[in-house]
């Protein structure tokens, strides 16, 4: 996700703490999802801590089953320090990625903790703006955190050359910088899962085998919100179309993405194969429309990661039939931590916030970022005892081999060199009623892909 300062869609706005109050923070992806978050006290730590501790168990083992009832309330906190957009141009995504991590950590605290020590998650907004993101990293790296997530492009650009500096975790799955999976560079920057030029990378690959494993002759469009998120592909597309021979054309939608009347009709004049969007939101919603309008295939359309369960019924259910998401983890309720989840906390009203968000792919995606920072939890205190320091949670990060999060994602390893894991995605599409995967989970092109990275972190400095 990206920087600007227009809101992307019709979302609630508040502009500032002072202004904010005490007041209560809402999210929504339109105008029909009117969902309240939590009572919101700015820059005040909203935490998850549970009295109650159980027995001791690997975070893998937490994930599948229970453990044995013992207290570790006189054990240290791990904590994780989350800095998101929850006010301006993203409470359409950080809500149910918020919402995922404080669940986590009740079912990990409920079931031992990490290695007998519970979990801290401290969630605070900066309304996507890198200045409020930089104070937020400040103030909590006072208070003794060294683990950080922003789910915000320019906000976590902002903060990473502080986070290096310092020696402090950044955790940047799925936003952020393409290059920074570079581990010999970007040593303290865990963008675990597949960064933007990978799954764009991935996607191309997908065309590729949809049109008889030859892109000679092919056209592929580029539907893209015209900020830096949207623009993260390009450079790879274009390396991608120069390998393969294929017509790249690209589409830039001004913000906030409702206006997109000149690029379909542009899109029906020339005619491309299949357009890869990298929209949000309402943003798909209108190019829904817009493809009707000028007749082209919704089964053509594939988009980024970032399209959810309220863009679908949005678009509408049956019309929606056929569109194609590239996706970065496993949707769905049948995940298996998902539904302990929902069976274990939701079925008995004690979830960390509405069910609504549990039901929303989003909500995995928090799953996900917060397994793998559990598990790198998990293993630096076995490897190297209490306290975790940076040093030991940077080298548990490396040693994370085939973890999926019991399903929930694609299996990542993470190493020195490289801190993505991989880079693995699979496409789906919707069938009227469900997302059905077209392909395995898969990583393409590597070699064109790191290529571009090495060149790209060769120019990164600090300073």
């Amino acid at each position: 996700m990206g920087s600007g300062e227009e809101k992307l869609f019709d979302i609630p706005t508040v502009r500032n703490d002072q202004e904010l109050g005490k007041k209560t923070v809402y999210g929504c992806g339109s105008p029909e999802r009117l969902i309240k978050l939590f009572d919101y006290q700015p820059w005040e730590e909203y935490t998850v801590k549970l009295t109650k501790q159980l027995k001791t168990v690997a975070l893998s083992a937490a994930l599948a089953a229970g453990g044995t009832v013992a207290s570790a309330q006189d054990k240290d906190p791990i904590r994780f320090g989350l800095c998101f957009d929850l006010s301006k141009s993203y409470t359409f995504i950080s809500p149910q990625v918020a919402q995922a991590a404080q669940d986590l950590a009740m079912y990990t605290n409920d079931n031992g903790g990490i290695e007998g020590h519970p979990v801290e998650i401290i969630v605070r907004d900066h309304g996507n703006e890198p200045q409020r993101g930089v104070e937020c990293y400040e103030q909590l790296k006072r208070d003794g955190v060294f683990l950080f997530n922003f789910l915000s492009t320019p906000v976590t650009n902002a903060v990473l050359p502080r986070a290096m500096k310092d020696g402090n975790v950044l955790m940047q799955s799925f936003v952020g910088r393409g290059d920074a999976v570079d581990g010999e560079v970007f040593d303290w920057v865990f963008p675990v899962g597949p960064t933007y030029w990978q799954q764009a990378a991935n996607d191309v690959a997908f065309i590729k085998g949809q049109m008889g494993g030859d892109l000679s002759k092919a056209k592929i469009g580029f539907a893209y919100l015209d900020y830096p998120f949207g623009q993260e592909p390009i450079e790879i597309l274009k390396t991608l179309a120069e390998k393969e021979g294929f017509e790249l054309q690209l589409y830039p939608v001004p913000l906030p993405g409702s206006d997109q009347a000149s690029v379909w009709s542009k899109v029906r004049r020339d005619k491309p194969d299949y357009v890869i969007s990298w929209l949000l939101a309402g943003g798909h919603v209108v190019a829904a429309k817009e493809m009707r309008r000028n007749g082209f295939p919704i089964d053509r359309y594939l988009s980024v990661n970032w399209m959810n369960e309220v863009d679908i019924k949005n678009i509408g259910a049956e019309v929606a039939k056929g569109i194609l998401r590239g996706t970065n983890v496993a949707g769905g309720q049948e995940v298996p931590i998902v539904k302990t989840m929902l069976e274990t906390y939701y079925a008995n009203g004690k979830g960390s916030g509405p069910e609504s968000l549990v039901r929303d792919v989003y909500y995995n995606t928090g799953m996900a970022i917060y397994s793998v920072g559990f598990e790198a939890a998990r293993i630096a205190i076995a490897e190297k005892g209490w306290p975790i320091t940076p040093e030991s949670m940077k080298a548990a990060y490396e040693s994370i081999e085939n973890f999926d999060g019991n399903g929930v994602m694609a299996p990542v390893t993470v190493t020195a060199n490289d801190h993505g894991g991989g880079g693995k995605t699979r496409v789906e599409q919707w069938d009227g009623s469900n997302w059905v995967p077209l392909t395995d989970w898969s990583a393409d092109y590597l070699d064109v892909v790191w290529e571009v990275i090495k060149h790209s972190s060769a120019t990164f400095t600090v300073e």
